[in-house]
């Protein structure tokens, strides 16, 4: 019977691998055209893998928790002449007649892709270094630079070679020249770290990891103030639907920025991009991560109209399962930590944006009042915005922002 290979598909944009999460079919069950067959995790969320024909799962080549490439045999189809002619599909004799590349995942014998992040043995690093000729004492430390501020050019490779950054290497203590970390120090403190417990770093995680390494190599600035929440909360009360709080401040950054679009400007050598349109992220929490799926054009809807999207978004975020349409291309992002307790905080915007406004707790606070002259008790809720300084100042920012609180006094205008 013809066999149908089932490939990891590019299932996004500069992404090159998937992870394995759940097998939703084993060998001999009977599946249809286009059922999902594997269910994997990518580094922006978790997707369906589907079959391309109706057949028998004649065999898995893959399990859960394995990572594996694009275009992959993940496993085959059976299936009859009739079916694949009438889905279109390719069977695993038309790919290779054609000359396609095929390739399967890993065996358990065999070196994965990731063994060079794991590791070594310290008899291992021993032989590495003696073949490398090292001695583990280091070289003069250039004037004024002490400790892990130098790093030679030949610990640099070993870093990159294990995935290891500069910001990993913090509590090394080194024995070189003027505390210079030597290589021996380099290959001893890997051997410490071995032995402690650990778990790998899901694809999500990495991904933050590697988002905030990147955001961190611009000069980011915050800025904060108060904002009255009575309105807002009293609005909120006796509206039917019971907008989200994120919604009510996604909504006025959104109107804020139509005013002052340069305070999302985004900074590309000599040049600073003015974004065409208002679309914005709203960051989710989730296991091991955060999602930011993206809503388009804000400032073109109401509060009202926005809030069936907003719901929309937020449980497909929940369940990492994001429609394509909600993946990516945001100008900035709003985060409510307050939702956590959290009063105060200095999030970081994405690499791809300039701005995120964050939200803090609500809290009863003192306010003097000239009015009466005493204090009374005030609704507040704290703001902060992160942006890149490189691209607006502080003046530009407190007027984005108050105009943000202008319009939460007014919530009937959002």
């Amino acid at each position: 019977m013809p066999q149908v290979p089932i490939l990891m598909p590019q299932l996004g944009e500069s992404i090159a691998e998937a992870t394995i999460m759940h097998l939703l079919v084993k060998p001999g069950d009977v599946v249809a055209a286009d059922q999902e067959v594997f269910e994997v995790e990518t580094n922006k969320a978790v997707m369906g893998v589907t079959c391309s024909c109706g057949g028998t799962i004649a065999s898995l080549s893959v399990s859960e928790g394995e990572t594996v490439a694009v275009g992959t045999v993940m496993g085959i189809i059976e299936a009859t002449a009739e079916e694949i002619e009438r889905s279109g599909a390719h069977t695993l004799e038309q790919m290779q007649a054609a000359g396609s590349a095929l390739p399967s995942a890993p065996s358990a014998d065999s070196p994965s892709g990731d063994d060079t992040a794991h590791f070594r043995t310290e008899g291992e690093y021993r032989e590495a270094i003696a073949a490398a000729g090292a001695d583990g004492r280091g070289l003069p430390v250039p004037i004024g630079v002490r400790g892990a501020h130098y790093l030679s050019p030949r610990i640099r490779a070993r870093m990159d070679e294990l995935g290891i950054t500069e910001a990993d290497l913090g509590f090394i203590s080194g024995t070189g020249a003027g505390g210079r970390i030597t290589i021996d120090d380099f290959e001893h403190f890997l051997n410490y770290v071995d032995g402690w417990p650990s778990r790998k770093a899901s694809p999500m995680r990495r991904s933050v990891s590697s988002s905030m390494q990147r955001t961190w190599r611009r000069p980011i600035a915050s800025a904060g103030r108060p904002i009255l929440m009575a309105p807002v909360l009293l609005h909120r009360r006796h509206h039917p639907r019971k907008p989200g709080i994120t919604l009510y401040f996604l909504r006025a950054l959104a109107l804020a920025l139509a005013e002052f679009p340069e305070c999302a400007g985004y900074m590309v050598g000599d040049r600073i991009l003015t974004p065409k349109r208002i679309d914005l992220g709203v960051a989710v929490q989730v296991t091991d991560g955060v999602m930011v799926p993206v809503m388009r054009g804000v400032n073109e809807y109401t509060l009202d109209e926005l809030i069936d999207k907003y719901n929309k978004v937020v449980a497909q975020a929940r369940s990492r399962r994001l429609d394509d349409a909600y993946l990516g291309g945001g100008i900035a992002t709003v985060t409510n930590f307050g939702g956590f307790g959290l009063t105060d905080g200095t999030p970081m915007p994405l690499p791809s944006e300039s701005l995120i406004l964050g939200v803090g707790a609500v809290q009863k606070v003192p306010v003097w009042s000239d009015e009466v002259e005493c204090f009374i008790p005030v609704e507040q809720a704290r703001i902060v915005a992160s942006f890149d300084h490189r691209v607006v100042d502080g003046g530009d920012i407190g007027r984005l922002m108050q105009r943000i609180a202008c319009y939460l006094e007014h919530p009937d205008k959002l």
